[in-house]
């Protein structure tokens, strides 16, 4: 895009976004910062005021972006805005972290509704996305692919957004929501964080939820992943549950991975609940699993690795066909869990389709 197009471009949405009669007072202020490959986005983003927009153009950006302001928005025109990591020596503890785009807030102090969309954030050691302490986070349209750890992960965030975003050939998990990455600690109300809509492919796991509550993960596509969706509780309290997990496609989740320090080798894992309570798996897709491992399978509830059984967790209505070595398995210890309505066609122990 030639240099005049993107400044007239930037000029006309500035005209519309702050309107002449229209706007109120306090959007006067408001700015979009225009960012172009070669140029600081970190520069343009420690400017930034709230309410502003740093907008990238299509390109190449060889550094990794710390967001600590509230009400900023960091967006590209495309997906072809996109962040690597650069040759140079770390310039701030995002890239000394290994990651891509960190949006760093604190427990007394969180960063408010920042939105980061429409861009590409790859090859990153660590993660590609990191949000700690946020309120009301949207991330959507953006493709975090080949990190090392997770593509986009959330800790200690509440009222997010994830959306329509694409994870694919990450380390661990494409999306990987905590309530901490490492503190014990029991689950933290999300308070309707919503993960949908998007694309997640070729990671360890597809989607990772862990001690975390009150919380919907809904219309998301996961394929090729080692597994597809794991819910995680423990024996902290309160426990992870009162989740929704509906109206999802999770097939052919049979890349095979080696065990590591929290979990055994996985392999053929559709969607597996592990110590949770309360809740609602319901109306997924789930096809054509087969793995050897004790969480291989079309929908799986295992007790935790602490022991912690499932409780009075719902798997309805859910078409679960073409998984081995079951369609459902319920390989816990919990009697309060039900089964209904599932279309299904081998299930252990026997009795639940």
């Amino acid at each position: 895009m030639k240099k005049s197009s993107l400044a007239s471009l930037v000029c006309t949405a500035a005209v519309i976004g702050t309107g002449l009669a229209a706007a109120p007072p306090a959007a006067a202020h408001q700015k979009i910062r225009v960012v172009l490959p070669g140029q600081s986005i970190q520069k343009a983003v420690d400017s930034a005021r709230p309410g502003d927009t740093v907008l990238l153009a299509p390109g190449t950006y060889h550094e990794s972006v710390t967001v600590s302001t509230s009400r900023i928005t960091l967006r590209g025109l495309s997906r072809t805005a996109v962040l690597k990591p650069s040759t140079r020596k770390a310039g701030n503890s995002c890239a000394e972290a290994g990651n891509g785009i960190c949006v760093t807030g604190t427990k007394d102090r969180p960063v408010n509704r920042v939105t980061l969309a429409s861009l590409t954030v790859t090859g990153f050691t660590g993660s590609g996305v990191v949000a700690t302490s946020t309120d009301r986070l949207t991330v959507r349209d953006v493709t975090a692919d080949k990190n090392r750890v997770w593509g986009i992960a959330l800790e200690r965030s509440v009222r997010s957004v994830l959306r329509s975003n694409t994870a694919r050939g990450n380390g661990d998990a494409g999306l990987f929501l905590a309530n901490a990455i490492k503190a014990e600690e029991g689950a933290q109300d999300t308070r309707a964080t919503v993960v949908d809509r998007n694309r997640v492919s070729d990671n360890r796991i597809g989607i990772t939820v862990r001690r975390l509550r009150n919380l919907t993960v809904a219309d998301n596509s996961m394929t090729g992943n080692c597994a597809g969706v794991f819910v995680v509780g423990d024996e902290n309290k309160p426990k992870t549950g009162a989740i929704t997990v509906r109206d999802n496609l999770v097939a052919q989740n049979n890349k095979s991975c080696p065990k590591n320090s929290r979990l055994e080798a996985i392999q053929g894992s559709g969607i597996v609940l592990t110590g949770v309570e309360d809740t609602l798996v319901a109306r997924n897709r789930v096809m054509d699993h087969a793995g050897a491992s004790s969480l291989s399978g079309g929908i799986v509830l295992y007790k935790s690795f602490v022991g912690t059984p499932n409780e009075r967790n719902g798997i309805v209505d859910n078409v679960v066909k073409g998984n081995v070595p079951a369609d459902l398995v319920n390989a816990d210890t919990g009697q309060t869990n039900t089964f209904a309505r599932n279309s299904c066609r081998v299930s252990l122990p026997a009795g639940l389709c």
